[in-house]
């Protein structure tokens, strides 16, 4: 009985596959083609999702196609050489150099694999530098040759500034797309990877903070970056629903008390140190400074912050000056100030009040060609040379310095490449600029980035 079922259910399993066969076969073809053909669209979907990345992001300041922030500049192109937080050159698109000529003779070796995004290969004739009392030669299409007139240390940092073909094409991650201009100022600018044209970057300018904050909450931009502080009506962006903020210390940027040495008052070695010892420890707008270089830089050296708050100290130093000035009454000083700053001119002032000095606060939108003491910032640049703000010769000194022991330190520190001996001159600085404060530097400020999620 087993048997005559088996021959029973094999011979109809036969007949229908004599009927049907065919049929099945077909249907079974087009159900791996349809699995193959939505695998392949799915994948490409997925593919295209994960490849697309498009970002809004907003910054304040006023820009023309000549000065477009490092941020965005260094996204479009590259330097010959490349410069860390510590102020330290390293290679980019020159794979190595050598200094020779008593530190005045700079000959750099081009990468062999560098293109523009217009896939046009990089070769010496196409960097497109021009200094002045410098003299350039190209041996050959990989090499290329600076002779100085004088040394000057910070070169290697100078030639890390990026390099471009007209029309903005550079050797970066991303290109230019799109540029808006605004009479002469730069109103928008879209970044597309030149690997990836998904990926891409929108920048939208804006004229101060609030307005930055305000296109933000109006889902004009997605991301704010380097906010100077988060507030916003009566709320903060810490508190908005999906948006993360992020804070950060701007180590390129140093808030700073400017003293007038040419001053009746502050020309006193005596009273700016009173006034150095009466600075807070601490400033909740910023990471306190221990002097005048970032604290990454090479030429920071710890330790020698001379000037912890010491009141009693400072008030005795007050009561020497006018002393040695013959002035009984109150000190009266008229401390200058940027809005962005008034908070922190208040505190010092309040400070000042307590050791016996009567301030008088008043707003400035700019750096003011005449003052007492001005409370504003400077930016680091990234080599530790700081000749242009103290030496003695230079117009950009604002606050009169004369220091003959500080300019021959800093005449040194430009004329010499070898970094441990830099190291060397610029502590020497630290040191004798704290013995002679010409300023007091306060802190770098805090910034925040604000991304909607």
């Amino acid at each position: 009985m087993i048997a005559i079922r088996r021959r029973l259910i094999f011979w109809l399993f036969k007949a229908y596959l004599r009927r049907w066969g065919k049929i099945i076969l077909i249907y079974f073809a087009l159900g791996l083609l349809v699995f193959f053909v939505l695998r392949s669209i799915l994948g490409f979907a997925i593919n295209e999702i994960t490849l697309a990345r498009k970002s809004t992001i907003g910054i304040v300041g006023a820009y023309t196609i000549d000065d477009l922030p490092p941020s965005i500049l260094y996204k479009i192109s590259s330097g010959l050489t490349s410069v860390g937080d510590d102020g330290a050159p390293v290679s980019s698109i020159a794979k190595n150099w050598k200094i020779e000529n008593n530190d005045k003779t700079y000959t750099f070796y081009l990468k062999k694999d560098i293109v523009f995004s217009d896939n046009i290969a990089l070769t010496s004739d196409l960097i497109n530098y021009s200094f002045s009392d410098v003299s350039i030669q190209r041996p050959d299409k990989h090499t290329i040759v600076f002779t100085l007139k004088n040394s000057y240390s910070p070169f290697l940092v100078t030639v890390s500034r990026p390099i471009f073909k007209s029309g903005f094409i550079g050797v970066g991650d991303y290109k230019i797309d799109n540029l808006k201009l605004n009479g002469n100022f730069v109103e928008s600018i879209r970044l597309v990877a030149v690997k990836n044209p998904k990926d891409i970057i929108s920048y939208q300018f804006y004229p101060t903070q609030d307005s930055l904050k305000t296109a933000f909450v109006l889902s004009e931009i997605s991301k704010i970056a380097s906010l100077e502080d988060v507030n916003f009506k009566n709320t903060n962006f810490y508190f908005f629903r999906n948006v993360s903020v992020v804070k950060s210390t701007n180590y390129h940027k140093l808030v700073t008390l400017f003293y007038n040495t040419n001053d009746k008052d502050l020309s006193s070695k005596t009273l700016r140190e009173s006034l150095s010892y009466s600075i807070p420890d601490s400033f909740s707008q910023g990471q306190k400074s221990n002097g005048s270089f970032s604290p990454l830089s090479f030429a920071n050296v710890p330790g020698q912050d001379l000037y912890q708050q010491d009141l009693e100290h400072a008030k005795t130093l007050l009561d020497k000056y006018k002393e040695s000035a013959s002035q009984s009454a109150k000190l009266s000083i008229t401390l200058l100030t940027l809005p962005k700053y008034k908070k922190t001119a208040e505190n010092i002032s309040s400070i000042w009040k307590g050791i016996g000095i009567e301030t008088d606060i008043k707003i400035v939108n700019e750096v003011p060609s005449d003052f007492q003491v001005f409370l504003g910032d400077f930016n680091l640049s990234k080599d530790p040379d700081q000749y242009p703000l103290w030496h003695s010769s230079q117009i950009s000194n604002i606050t009169h310095y004369n220091n003959l022991r500080i300019d021959k330190i800093l005449e040194d520190g430009r004329q010499t490449t070898d970094i441990e001996k830099r190291k060397t001159i610029y502590a020497d600085f630290q040191k004798y600029i704290f013995s002679d404060p010409p300023a007091s530097f306060l802190y770098f400020p805090y910034v925040y980035e604000v991304t909607r999620k």
